[in-house]
């Protein structure tokens, strides 16, 4: 088998070690600090600075506690069971080694006080105020070199030490970003840098450059538009999108080009995972990002309460940088029962019990490891968080203990188990079964219980899918079948910027849509889903986006009778919606044995698509006849 290795400067997140690190279990005695990543055919792996074949399963948030919450506020606070925060390290690496975990996470102590393999997060670009400030100027640049030497100073020529992260879920939101510039003084670098930016990718065209956007009042040259200080609008139906994700690839490139060469020079053995993705990835930043790391760190929110990972999301990971492997640095399960009073407040995976909690948590787990680019998962968190919540008003029964240090049992024992296993999944890896996709499975569908969790989602799934040139599927479709009528999902991720388009409704032409051609026997029938954004984005909570579905005839789009159609979880950047509709809207009395079948996307502001089953969704309905067939399985 093809053996591979880097070993080059990492990051991000949080690893943890497999049961094959065991044959080396004193790193101290290791004869370097240098980590590397060992590919065995096409599955990734950590190796250890003593040569072990390493899967990291680790945790974040091992620090003590709470700290910042006043003392009136009932938190985790390590001294309220051990007499010093060494003795609180020392019975926590007891304690993680009997759950299944190797490794600490982001957000923990240092390697030295844990002498756990771990993964730091610098939070350097942000300390540096490379971002929302100057990304370009010298001045960002030579502040990052020194703090690069400094952050790293701690954990330099320590075997335990695995790599870093630079940061936390910057996220690179592209129209924040394009517009954070436009905005900037003149005297900005990176300001003159998006202008001459433009000027080249509009090869100095102002009337071309004026049909995707709309200038600055005032505006009639690209002189004036470094001068203006104003926002540039998308013009609705224009293709300056395109423009805008292009720039954040220029950003990027920086960013991680800079990271990487800053913490190498500092820290030469330690690998660099770049920044925590959050759990949305822009494809220009991660084509970026491919360049300059040896890893990718991503947190990730499960899709169903049975611990579901959808192919797409790891899939173009692999699609965008083929060598690079990732750790998902960040994963969870809350649950509303809990010790903690935890009000789970917000959009990430809550189930309604503890038993739930555990089997999900445990079979995301095994799902996880078979991914083959996965090196490690990172449970977030080890405590539960203070009553009231953090300060940023976030509020989850994250915790593998409460805030009284108690274990959640049925996790520790259901997740216990899995961690045990993973290293032996992981070895056998190879990713998801796409035999399936000819076949529709039977299902009784509730669309408006608001999650997945009924979904037979492996054998619903459509594998194949397909998008435009030098693109990814940014998302998985779904297909089931029952004697009521036909259930159809989406699960995906795409972001919705407001401030990229003038205020107002936003047009349809702006808007994500899904589209989906059936014929069961009695015609085509396109249905449309349209994910309508609000005017404006909310500072706190989960945007009110609107849902519009209906059966398009020409210019029309009416209502379908007897119809549901929710769409839920985070509205965005993850987004997922289900549907069911009545055989009858299909024009047909009953289930048929097969039918004809299109999926597809297309995503805000028209910047990309994706389909099963045919092209893009303005073209693939000239075509009905190239539809696949499939079968309603008995």
């Amino acid at each position: 088998m093809k053996r591979r290795r880097w070993s080059l400067a990492i990051v991000f997140g949080a690893l943890g070690w497999s049961s094959a690190a065991w044959a080396c279990p004193d790193l101290a005695r290791a004869p370097d600090s240098r980590w590397r990543i060992d590919w065995q055919g096409d599955v990734a792996w950590l190796e250890t600075p003593c040569g072990e074949r390493f899967f990291s399963t680790g945790v974040n948030v091992l620090d003590g506690g709470f700290f910042s919450s006043p003392p009136a506020v009932r938190a985790y606070r390590f001294s309220d069971y051990d007499p010093s925060l060494a003795a609180w390290a020392d019975r926590t690496r007891g304690r993680l080694a009997g759950w299944g975990f190797n490794s600490a996470g982001g957000f923990s102590l240092s390697p030295a006080m844990l002498r756990m393999p771990s993964l730091p997060n610098l939070e350097l670009g942000r300390t540096a105020r490379f971002h929302w400030f100057d990304s370009f100027s010298p001045a960002t640049e030579r502040e990052v070199r020194r703090l690069a030497v400094e952050l790293t100073a701690p954990h330099r020529g320590n075997p335990h030490r695995i790599g870093y992260t630079a940061d936390n879920e910057v996220g690179w939101w592209s129209g924040a970003l394009f517009n954070f510039y436009a905005k900037a003084a003149p005297d900005n670098v990176t300001k003159r840098r998006l202008v001459a930016f433009l000027e080249r990718f509009y090869a100095g065209d102002w009337n071309h450059f004026s049909r995707d956007f709309l200038p600055p009042s005032g505006a009639t040259t690209f002189g004036a538009l470094l001068a203006s200080r104003e926002p540039v609008r998308l013009r609705a139906g224009g293709e300056g999108i395109q423009a805008v994700r292009h720039w954040t690839g220029v950003v990027t490139d920086h960013y991680y080009k800079l990271m990487s060469e800053a913490l190498r020079a500092a820290d030469p053995e330690a690998l660099f995972f770049g920044d925590r993705l959050p759990i949305y990835y822009d494809p220009m930043a991660v084509r970026s990002m491919a360049r300059h790391v040896d890893a990718i760190a991503a947190n990730y929110n499960l899709d169903a309460p049975d611990g579901w990972v959808s192919p797409y999301f790891f899939a173009g990971l692999r699609a965008l940088a083929p060598e690079r492997p990732v750790v998902a640095s960040e994963w969870f399960f809350a649950a509303r029962e809990n010790r903690s009073g935890n009000r789970n407040t917000g959009h990430l995976m809550t189930v309604a019990t503890q038993a739930e909690r555990a089997r999900g948590a445990a079979a995301g787990a095994r799902q996880l490891a078979q991914i083959p680019n996965i090196i490690g998962i990172h449970w977030f968190q080890f405590h539960d968080y203070p009553v009231g919540g953090r300060a940023d008003r976030e509020d989850y029964n994250f915790g593998l203990v409460d805030i009284t240090d108690r274990p959640y049992e049925a996790l520790i024992e259901q997740l216990g188990g899995a961690n045990r296993s993973l290293a032996s999944l992981h070895a056998v890896a190879r990713g998801p079964d796409t035999s399936v996709g000819a076949r529709v499975p039977y299902a009784v569908i509730d669309a408006r219980d608001g999650h997945l969790g009924e979904w037979p989602k492996r054998e619903s799934w459509r594998p194949g899918v397909v998008a435009g040139s030098g693109e990814i599927p940014f998302g998985d479709f779904y297909v089931s079948w029952s004697e009521q009528g036909l259930a159809l999902a989406v699960i995906a991720m795409d972001y919705f910027d407001p401030d990229l388009l003038a205020p107002g409704p936003v047009p349809d032409s702006e808007v994500l849509q899904v589209h989906w051609g059936i014929d069961a026997g009695a015609g085509v029938r396109r249905l449309v889903l349209k994910m309508v954004p609000p005017t404006s984005l909310p500072q706190q909570g989960a945007a009110n986006f609107a849902i519009r579905f209906c059966a398009q005839e020409g210019e029309r789009c009416e209502a379908v009778p007897g119809a549901v159609a929710t769409y839920f979880g985070a509205d965005q950047p993850r987004i997922t919606a289900e549907l069911t509709i009545p055989w009858a809207a299909l024009g047909v009395e009953r289930a048929p044995e097969v039918l004809k079948l299109y999926a597809g996307a297309r995503a805000y502001h028209r910047s990309r698509w994706m389909a099963w089953g045919g092209g893009a969704p303005g073209t693939a309905f000239d075509r009905p006849q190239r539809w696949p067939t499939v079968t309603l399985a008995r």
